[in-house]
């Protein structure tokens, strides 16, 4: 007898139809509407997509919990865990979705702003004056510097496989280091010590009550002068008015944010117009297939649920 999957995704129909074609021994249903949720939740095995959290206890023949998010922020609270952890329910994100787009992300920002693109292309869209002598003056290679992650999930160790290439000291934060990273770790307790050899601080960590603003005033004013400070996590790790300080009064040499707090960003908000502060619009994990490849990560674990084996990106 198949599983019962309940999602809440709005697909696509050619996603749709990979999705229907890979759960014909099970019953997926997409909901449309509270009536349909509702009528179908009591016998749901499984729940995918984004489901409301006070839709847990009301799913009482629930097994697994999918997001099709690498965020889950909204689900990590103790009580969540426990009440999870207490039916033997699984819970799994879709985090090797994301790690190839956004590590890709971060590397094409370092790159562009090492080699000065943004600002060849600003003078294009501007005076197209030829500023050959100080834009090869600003240039600078990669190769050496130090790149300090905070974190260290999938993402970062994507990111971390990009950049050895260019053979550069590459170090990351972790809360609880298990002795089998391919770099170094360090813990919060080391930071002091690492942050003025710092080159390009990046920040990968999730939103919680742990992490919020732990990019603040103290830690961006340790950097050494003139590093670049990347944020491809969550917009509330950073203090964003210490960050414009330090923008403003050009310790730091860029900034590039692809999340902010809020989000959007309203049009008026000073990071927009900081010094050297490059801002994409939560596009980071963006790419073409994105649904299509959600679909197959799910499905490679539905195949897995099914055949008792391990979960891809399990968190509880």
């Amino acid at each position: 007898m198949g599983l019962k999957i309940w999602s809440n995704v709005k697909y696509d129909d050619a996603t749709l139809v990979l999705l229907r074609a890979g759960t014909t021994e099970h019953e997926l249903v997409c909901v449309r509407d509270d009536e349909t949720a509702e009528a179908f939740l009591a016998e749901a095995d499984i729940l995918l997509g984004q489901p409301p959290v006070e839709l847990f206890p009301r799913a009482a023949n629930l097994r697994w919990v999918h997001l099709d998010s690498a965020g889950y922020e909204r689900y990590d609270h103790a009580e969540i865990r426990v009440a999870l952890q207490q039916r033997g329910i699984a819970f799994t994100n879709s985090s090797s979705v994301f790690d190839e787009p956004c590590a890709q992300h971060v590397l094409a920002m370092m790159l562009s702003l090492a080699r000065r693109i943004p600002q060849a292309v600003a003078e294009q869209n501007g005076a197209r004056a030829w500023r050959y002598t100080e834009l090869r003056a600003q240039a600078y290679l990669l190769n050496g510097q130090t790149v300090l992650l905070l974190g260290y999930g999938a993402i970062a160790r994507r990111l971390v496989e990009l950049l050895t290439p260019l053979r550069l000291n590459l170090i990351a934060l972790r809360r609880q280091p298990t002795g089998h990273e391919s770099i170094p770790i360090i813990t919060a307790a080391a930071l002091p010590a690492y942050l003025p050899q710092t080159d390009h601080l990046i920040n990968i960590l999730p939103a919680s009550a742990a992490t919020r603003h732990f990019v603040n005033a103290e830690r961006l004013q340790a950097l050494k002068p003139g590093a670049l400070f990347y944020n491809i996590g969550r917009g509330s790790t950073v203090d964003q008015d210490a960050l414009l300080a330090a923008l403003q009064a050009n310790h730091l040499a860029a900034a590039y944010l692809d999340v902010t707090d809020p989000e959007p960003l309203p049009p008026a908000h000073p990071l927009w117009a900081a010094p050297n502060c490059f801002i994409t619009p939560h596009t980071g994990g963006g790419h073409s297939n994105e649904r299509a490849r959600q679909a197959r990560h799910f499905l490679e674990n539905l195949r897995r649920y099914a055949a008792g084996e391990a979960l891809l990106d399990r968190i509880v």
